[in-house]
């Protein structure tokens, strides 16, 4: 039987775990929506990526002495490991924290590519960083105490203690939180997708997002022409599909690099800008389809909306900004954004949400990345 998230959620607060950051996942999408109703900013704060989440549960321990819980799903786990092993190990500052991780890609189970040789490793690695760790299922009896164990364990070794989550672990939550986020008169993304696709050069080299961006580019392509040889669909590596579209541009100079990315994704990872703002390659062009939420694992809040994103941006030197929030605006733009000389800017306000039939890339990625190659250099 699935375990209710608010009687985990009750059995963490009920031994002491008071503090909770990370970065959502899908496994641990019922959980996170479950945080996001019960805590307030303050003690639930969702991170830009996991590196942070545990620098910022440790200072949080640091502060307190109590100790806190960091989120993630598995892939997320090498951002993290840095200041695992050389902040928290206790070879070096000895803080505890209990780590949540959603276990995509465990072997038997099925799931995208991306996620199979992470879910393969899944053990070798905890052990390798000798984090101590259980693993919780939907058949796991008296989950109340092994969060304690859990805790306790943490304690007594002042290190990081790991609760490895399968599958389909956690019951249905319904959200108040989310049900707020859902009303918005701004476009869906998939529509502001399909005006851009559309309007794109016919050899425009077009980088998208992980996550329902690249889902849905995919199905908006086989809809114009089904040349998928044009988009790069970064289904995993999450925050570094602007690095791989600067990679592409300053590469081949005399085509034109269409980045799109997500406001997660450029959260996660937002030190490429000073990298593009370096080199201000005048090939490059940066679309950001801002919902203001992580989509594909929940639609759980970034923090993009605590940014000027305009201005942000300004100040990393891109030539053109602009930020609209309609199809007509999409219409009147793009043009223009495309000719001009890049570095160049476009956020794209769209609400969260998406078909519920929306399917998954049926091209296996090392054929993307063929197709992909060859269509770069035959162009």
């Amino acid at each position: 039987m699935s375990i209710n998230p608010i009687e985990f959620y009750n059995a963490l607060e009920n031994n002491g775990i008071n503090f909770f950051t990370g970065v959502p996942d899908s496994l641990l999408k019922q959980f996170c929506l479950c945080l996001d109703d019960k805590k307030d900013k303050i003690k639930h704060i969702i991170a830009a990526n996991e590196g942070n989440a545990i620098a910022l549960a440790a200072g949080y321990h640091l502060g307190t002495g109590d100790v806190p819980l960091v989120y993630m799903q598995n892939s997320g786990l090498g951002n993290a490991i840095n200041p695992i092993l050389s902040l928290c190990d206790k070879d070096v500052y000895s803080i505890p924290m209990l780590i949540i991780i959603g276990w995509r890609g465990e072997p038997g189970v099925i799931d995208e590519p991306q996620h199979f040789k992470q879910g393969r490793v899944q053990l070798q690695l905890l052990e390798s960083m000798n984090i101590n760790y259980c693993i919780i299922d939907k058949d796991t009896n008296d989950i109340k105490k092994n969060i304690e164990n859990a805790v306790n364990k943490a304690k007594s070794i002042n290190e990081p203690f790991a609760l490895l989550v399968k599958k389909d672990t956690f019951s249905n939550y319904h959200s108040q939180s989310l049900k707020s986020k859902l009303h918005s008169q701004l476009m869906q993304r998939e529509c502001a997708l399909e005006v851009l696709m559309h309007k794109f050069p016919q050899n425009s080299i077009i980088v998208s997002t992980t996550g329902k961006t690249s889902r849905e580019i995919f199905e908006i392509r086989d809809k114009i022409d089904g040349d998928h040889s044009k988009d790069f669909l970064t289904v995993g590596s999450m925050g570094h599909c602007s690095s791989i579209a600067l990679g592409i541009a300053i590469s081949n100079p005399n085509k034109k690099v269409i980045c799109i990315d997500g406001d997660g994704a450029l959260l996660m990872h937002l030190g490429s800008l000073s990298t593009i703002s370096k080199i201000k390659p005048n090939n490059f062009y940066h679309i950001l389809l801002n919902n203001e939420v992580h989509e594909s694992v929940g639609g759980q809040e970034t923090s993009i909306k605590h940014i000027n994103v305009k201005k942000l941006m300004e100040s990393h030197y891109y030539n053109k900004v602009l930020s609209i929030d309609s199809k007509e605006k999409i219409i009147d733009s793009i043009s223009d954004f495309l000719r001009f000389n890049g570095p160049n800017f476009l956020e794209i306000k769209v609400k969260p949400g998406s078909r519920e039939n929306l399917g998954r890339p049926s091209i296996k990625p090392k054929d993307n990345k063929d197709n992909f190659m060859n269509f770069i250099k035959n162009s």
